[in-house]
């Protein structure tokens, strides 16, 4: 399969021409136009997601670059789903980043170019076909984020994130790297296709497959921040300024599961025994520790980053009950379930870092808890968009957060692990303490800052249809689950 076909990867080639004449454009605009600069980059979003839906649409798979790459129904709808979040993290982070930027005297689009760099990251990662392919998705997304991270170069608490998140993220990049060269050298080649079928025939040095396996889920366990691979979540979150918390918490997760699925269950089926008892791990561990370290959180982003733990446990939870429930057929029930609870949850955390970085304001960082109590008061309808995203992650009805948790629950019941479903829902119940502990402060305290709340109108709308959403996907879950089913299964079935 020598074949070039560009048709495999015409959203990414869009978006990097697109990157380098956003570039250019920049380069020649005065601090009065730099909007432009931000419209150009939602264009360009825009443009990428509309052709990665017209991949999703045909249902077809499409191999490119000599195998390296694949345009299927899973890459198109997660690609689709990464652009959407994008385009909104950068809508809701103008307002932000506009007061800082004119309050530390610099007006510039490298906000914007790192964005669109991370985006291209991971649109390779989730349509790599080949190891180093996503490896090289994965360091282009990481680069950016990494600058990203220490954008205020003024802030200290934002260079320390940057160097811990810098220095762990190379580790991980390095495990990563190095169970590939494992895996390389195991079965001979570097095409995860190939691999899969090298692998099935059982002529393999098993050793040496298993000791790669072991270093590859430890890189993707870091990427998902999973425990014990989570250290740099909670500090990275808080120190990061929030637009980019918010960039690291969002859009990275859709192409962390699309890594995932790609090396687990397409290119690694053969060794389902042994990392499916990895992710258990994994999944416990991530949930308990969480959910329970969360709870002792006064700073909203800190909190929210043990939260985030917490639901990659959940995700997890969906990958293991899609490999159990393969042995009677339905094997795309729990791949499904994970597949719609990342979308959903990535929606979610959209939402409120939006809510975060909306009650901010030049010389204050609303990044505490006690920063929403009385937010009833001062604007009843974001406390209500506010309540819909803490139920939403609580999992409280009638909010996609209910319909997400139940899909994997019932998964993960369909396969018999009934201690595993038992131990999901009484961490949930834990989890759902310091979700509505941040809805009572807002309906019952009384507000310890009365100033007026400064919305532009972009970010009202894009908040106002965000908690809609979350309202509309958990009365009608219908149309997303389906989508992701027949992703999953067209995907599988190639």
């Amino acid at each position: 399969m020598n074949n070039l076909n560009l048709i495999s990867v015409l959203p990414e080639i869009f978006l990097a021409i697109a990157i380098c004449a956003i570039l250019l454009i920049d380069l020649f605009l005065s601090d009065a136009k730099r909007y432009i600069t931000y419209v150009l980059s939602i264009a360009a979003l825009i443009g990428s997601a509309a052709l990665s839906l017209c991949d999703f649409n045909t249902g077809a798979t499409v191999y490119g670059f000599g195998n390296m790459v694949v345009s299927d129904p899973m890459s198109g709808l997660l690609k689709v789903c990464t652009c959407i979040a994008v385009a909104l993290t950068l809508v809701y982070s103008r307002q932000y980043l506009e007061q800082r930027e004119m309050v530390n005297g610099r007006l510039g689009g490298e906000f914007y170019i790192l964005a669109l760099f991370t985006v291209l990251g991971q649109m390779v990662m989730i349509s790599a076909n080949n190891f180093l392919i996503i490896y090289l998705g994965l360091e282009m997304m990481s680069l950016a984020l990494y600058a990203l991270v220490a954008f205020r170069r003024e802030n200290t608490a934002a260079i320390e994130a940057a160097m811990k998140y810098f220095v762990l993220g190379a580790l991980a990049s390095g495990f990563l790297l190095y169970g590939i060269s494992m895996l390389y050298g195991a079965t001979g080649s570097l095409d995860m296709t190939e691999v899969a079928r090298v692998i099935s025939t059982g002529a393999v040095n098993k050793p040496v497959l298993i000791f790669g396996l072991v270093f590859v889920v430890s890189g993707l366990a870091f990427k998902l921040g999973a425990v014990p691979f989570h250290m740099w979540v909670p500090d990275v979150y808080q120190g990061a300024p929030t637009a980019v918390t918010l960039m690291l918490g969002g859009a990275p997760k859709l192409a962390a599961f699309a890594i995932t699925i790609r090396l687990l269950v397409e290119t690694l089926p053969a060794l389902v025994i042994d990392w499916q008892q990895m992710l258990t791990i994994l999944a416990v561990l991530s949930m308990a520790i969480g959910n329970i370290a969360a709870i002792a959180q006064t700073n909203i982003k800190r909190m929210l980053a043990y939260s985030t733990i917490s639901q990659i446990g959940f995700i997890l939870l969906g990958l293991l009950s899609g490999i159990v429930a393969g042995a009677d057929g339905s094997t795309t029930n729990g791949y499904s379930a994970a597949m719609f609870y990342v979308i959903t949850y990535v929606l979610t955390t959209l939402g409120m870092f939006g809510v975060i970085m909306l009650l901010s304001r030049a010389g204050f960082e609303a990044d505490n808890i006690d920063d929403f109590k009385g937010l009833n008061q001062r604007s009843p309808w974001f406390a209500l968009v506010t309540l819909m995203l803490m139920f939403s992650l609580a999992g409280v009805p009638p909010v996609v957060g209910f319909y997400a948790k139940l899909s994997v629950l019932q998964a993960v019941l369909s396969t018999g692990q009934i201690w595993l479903a038992v131990i999901a829902v009484l961490f949930s119940l834990i989890g759902a303490f310091y979700y509505l502990r941040v809805v009572k402060v807002m309906y019952f305290d009384e507000p310890v800052d009365n100033s007026k709340i400064v919305a532009s109108k972009d970010v009202t709308v894009a908040l106002s249809i965000n908690g809609a959403a979350l309202l509309v996907l958990g009365l009608v879950p219908g149309p997303l689950m389906t989508a992701c089913a027949a992703a999953i299964v067209k995907t599988l079935a190639s």
